[in-house]
């Protein structure tokens, strides 16, 4: 196996630097620095998101056709770590990476011309429909349903931790159309238009003060038949499709490697208590290396991931070992960082946002003051997008044989 970057990718690779170079604004670096919470809000996401869509950037996850790039798997996993590498903030992966290349895979023709451009442009705004109280883990569980009357479905149930559904203009969302048959095979993927009376949405405020999550209530909820994905009862391979997306589509290691690099950084200016800097404490040396480590073996592991798409096989349950030592990796940083910080990251301001000239006080320094933030928002990066347990499960039985 050759993981080694050709000279063109390596042309790309100065490319995308000179790039980021150009447009990445000062306002965007601070803006996804001083972000605590999983997802940017969009003021920052969006105005990022539509600086790569006039570049033609936007979706390189995409096939060309449909408004993709074109890129080699190599090309998209060097633009993906010089923007971690870069600071850049995070896209909001519910419209590009989750239901886009959905209606890419599954969608009809005419269902493609009408959702692609507005995701693309940022012109819709999505959230996903996935998880219920009750159905979370156990996902074909699920009990919201729907019912076809004439030309459309009419949607009752509810769905919860329904990220930024407060800003969203349509929602995906898994329903039960079939309650006699096996669970899963009673599943459907619709698309689901937000601005409407059957749709409420309640705030879950998160422990660390963040709006990010919701519950959302469906009561005779409409969306037309022509905007349901695939065939009835089709729902729960779609599902799978877009799970491998969710779980490990991106690659995790760069931008782990930049909050490594900010906590050396951070390490050598934190007083020890003891005549020196934090940084020159062995002990936290050694902490901080062995993180260090573990985040560049994982990107390891991504680039084997990587060969192994540039020959055109899927990922597969890589996936799920991405996604498990992504989150606890990122958990131990998050760690680490309240034991540099000391006191001063005990700071839970409730003012959002904390970038921008309207940002509230640090207490010490802006690390210091999105620290906890952080923690405990992290806290949950081990639960979404399938939890530790779920993905141990699917490893042992896909890779070991279990």
């Amino acid at each position: 196996m050759d993981m080694d970057f050709s000279s063109q990718d390596i042309a790309f690779r100065n490319e995308v630097r000179a790039f980021l170079q150009n447009n990445l604004t000062d306002r965007l670096r601070d803006g996804a620095r001083r972000t605590p919470s999983v997802f940017v809000e969009p003021d920052i996401g969006m105005e990022w998101h539509r600086i790569l869509y006039r570049q033609g950037w936007v979706a390189p996850h995409w096939p060309k056709e449909d408004g993709g790039t074109g890129w080699s798997p190599t090309q998209k996993f060097i633009f993906e770590r010089e923007c971690a590498l870069a600071g850049a903030p995070a896209l909001s992966i519910l419209g590009l990476r989750l239901v886009g290349p959905v209606i890419c895979a599954f969608g009809t023709p005419e269902q493609k011309a009408r959702f692609l451009p507005r995701i693309l442009s940022g012109d819709d705004y999505w959230c996903q429909g996935y998880s219920e109280p009750g159905s979370g883990s156990d996902l074909a569980s699920l009990k919201t349903s729907a019912r076809l009357e004439g030309g459309d479905y009419v949607i009752n149930g509810s769905k919860i931790w329904t990220t930024h559904a407060h800003h969203a203009d349509w929602i995906f969302a898994l329903v039960r159309t079939d309650a006699t048959v096996k669970k899963q095979a009673g599943i459907t993927f619709l698309l689901v238009p937000m601005d409407q009376p059957g749709i409420s949405v309640t705030p879950i405020p998160s422990m660390s003060g963040d709006h990010e999550v919701n519950a959302v209530f469906f009561t005779d909820a409409r969306t037309s038949a022509e905007n349901r994905i695939g065939a009835e009862g089709q729902g729960w391979s779609i599902a799978k499709f877009l799970l491998e997306n969710e779980r490990g589509g991106s690659c995790y290691a760069p931008r782990l490697l930049q909050s490594i690099g900010r906590l050396e950084q951070l390490a050598q200016t934190q007083p020890s208590g003891s005549g020196g800097m934090i940084g020159h404490d062995p002990r936290f040396r050694d902490r901080l290396a062995r993180v260090r480590l573990e985040a560049e073996a994982l990107e390891i592991t991504e680039l084997r991931i990587l060969a192994e798409l540039a020959k055109g096989r899927a990922p597969g349950p890589q996936t799920s070992l991405v996604k498990l030592l992504g989150s606890n990796i990122g958990q131990r940083i998050d760690t680490l960082r309240l034991e540099l910080l000391g006191p001063d990251a005990l700071q839970l301001p409730l003012e959002r946002p904390l970038y921008g000239n309207e940002a509230p006080e640090p207490v010490g320094s802006e690390d210091a003051q999105t620290a906890m933030i952080q923690y405990l928002n992290n806290r949950a990066a081990t639960i979404f997008g399938g939890s530790d347990e779920v993905q141990k499960n699917i490893i042992a039985k896909t890779v070991l044989g279990l």
